[in-house]
């Protein structure tokens, strides 16, 4: 999880950095593409932390319900600032936003359960880790295809005018 989360970290910075323009000058963009990454980052991050060696279930589920609060912070203001003040409709849904926060919640709830002695809460985290990291692939695919939508049309735009002036 920890390997594929890293690479695919570095592939949506690597797509970002292509349509820079695109993803500065719409808020959708910029939403998704800093909650795709913290979700990333964050996964990687767990990953990394779970293999320190010397910790018990309370100090892997202290660190896991920390990093995961923050990511999920970050996903859901993100969401609801795109909501706010955002172009493109390229997968902006209400559902999105619910589904998203669930599986954050539930990987929130896995951890405490974990840190307060329940093993039980691992598995129910774990699961909602490989869920999220699905949710951002998808939400990878979304600020990709959203930026493509934008170029495109700034495309079109260009060529109206150019042919007017």
């Amino acid at each position: 999880m920890g390997g594929a989360s890293a690479a695919l970290t570095g592939l949506v910075f690597v797509a970002m950095s292509l349509n820079l323009n695109v993803i500065t000058q719409d808020a959708t963009h910029r939403h998704r593409a800093v909650g795709t990454l913290a979700g990333f980052t964050a996964i990687f991050v767990i990953c990394f932390l779970g293999l320190m060696g010397g910790q018990d279930h309370r100090a892997v589920g202290l660190e896991w319900l920390i990093v995961s609060a923050v990511a999920g912070v970050v996903y859901v203001y993100g969401y609801i600032q795109a909501i706010r003040f955002g172009e493109s409709s390229v997968g902006l849904r209400a559902r999105r936003l619910f589904v998203g926060t669930t599986l954050h919640v539930f990987q929130i709830v896995g951890a405490a359960l974990l840190l307060s002695g329940y093993i039980a809460g691992l598995y129910l985290a774990a699961i909602s880790m490989v869920a999220i990291l699905a949710f951002m692939i998808s939400g990878a695919w979304l600020l990709i295809m959203g930026a493509s939508e934008h170029r495109d049309r700034d495309r079109k735009d260009e060529g109206r005018t150019g042919s007017e002036g």
